[in-house]
């Protein structure tokens, strides 16, 4: 990865009567413009050589630096989608290169579906498209035969009887008007993400999840999105008529081989319908963008976009 660099650019963008966007503007002024979405940390702007790309970062709605922190209010898919364009307007950008994972990768196929002219390139890494199986195999049944003390401790704020929809119980403690209810239920939802998100699991990024401001959005905000199916068609962002919208687009995928959090199998079903894209898929690599194989192969990609 690129050393970090200072942004020369930070701001906030006033979306709707709610929700303020945290944004920053780092790299070189006049180079290629790109970046991710969701909650982005300093070292994301490490993925992009600072001497080529002029790298935008932000803070989808509820999350990071953003405000207000956690709300679910005016919080969907298409919200995030209009946001994207108001920051590109905004920061007087024609076209510019896209980057995400996990989740971002769901937000990166989503813009460029609904914005193709605007995509110079896609980079994404840990496919995940919110299939109802992708989200049964995390949070009902599949992880949970691969770390089973840590699925103990995920299900242990729900009641046994509720635990035949884990999601849908879980909505319920991060909605409730119990403030410690939510908390632990949110710490409890993290953590489970934390654990499984490395092939080899790191003590420190589980420690995150203790973080209270963290868990608390972190939890609230994809338990939102999974409750209401993404705010889309079960399987809308491989639809062959929505694929066809972006296939004249670059695009690199990473994928970790044991990544338990969005398995292989999404990027693959992507692939199979988009086989224009490069599929990299990382042999000793889970879930997370910091694994070495998978950072290494983020900034190859990011690299060989760079003058497009």
């Amino acid at each position: 990865m690129y050393p970090e660099t200072e942004p020369f650019q930070v701001g906030k963008l006033k979306v709707s009567d709610i929700h303020t966007l945290h944004y920053e503007v780092s790299g070189k002024k006049d180079g290629a413009p790109g970046g991710p979405g969701g909650g982005v940390h300093s070292s994301d702007r490490g993925f992009f050589n600072p001497e080529k790309y002029k790298i935008v970062l932000f803070d989808q709605r509820g999350s990071g630096k953003s405000t207000p922190s956690a709300c679910l209010e005016e919080n969907t898919t298409w919200d995030l989608v209009k946001d994207i364009e108001k920051l590109r307007e905004l920061l007087k950008i024609e076209k510019w290169h896209v980057f995400g994972g996990s989740w971002g990768s769901t937000l990166s196929l989503a813009y460029s579906q609904s914005h193709p002219d605007r995509v110079k390139s896609l980079v994404l890494r840990g496919i995940f498209t919110l299939r109802k199986s992708e989200l049964n195999f995390f949070y009902q049944e599949g992880a949970s035969h691969l770390f089973p003390e840590a699925w103990d401790e995920y299900v242990a704020p729900i009641p046994e009887a509720e635990r035949k929809d884990m999601v849908l119980a879980y909505h319920a403690q991060l909605n409730s008007a119990d403030e410690e209810t939510r908390l632990k239920a949110a710490k409890a939802w993290a953590k489970w993400e934390m654990w499984t998100s490395k092939l080899l699991v790191d003590p420190a990024h589980i420690a995150h999840a203790d973080d209270d401001a963290f868990a608390n959005a972190f939890a609230r905000i994809e338990n939102h999105y999974f409750v209401n199916e993404g705010f889309m068609r079960e399987g809308q962002l491989l639809e062959r008529q929505e694929i066809d919208k972006i296939r004249h687009i670059p695009t690199i995928v990473v994928q970790g081989r044991y990544d338990v959090v969005c398995p292989a199998t999404t990027a693959y079903a992507l692939k199979k319908v988009f086989p224009e894209l490069t599929l990299n898929i990382v042999p000793d690599a889970g879930h997370s963008s910091r694994e070495p194989g998978i950072a290494r192969l983020l900034v190859e990609a990011t690299d060989s976009f760079a003058d497009l």
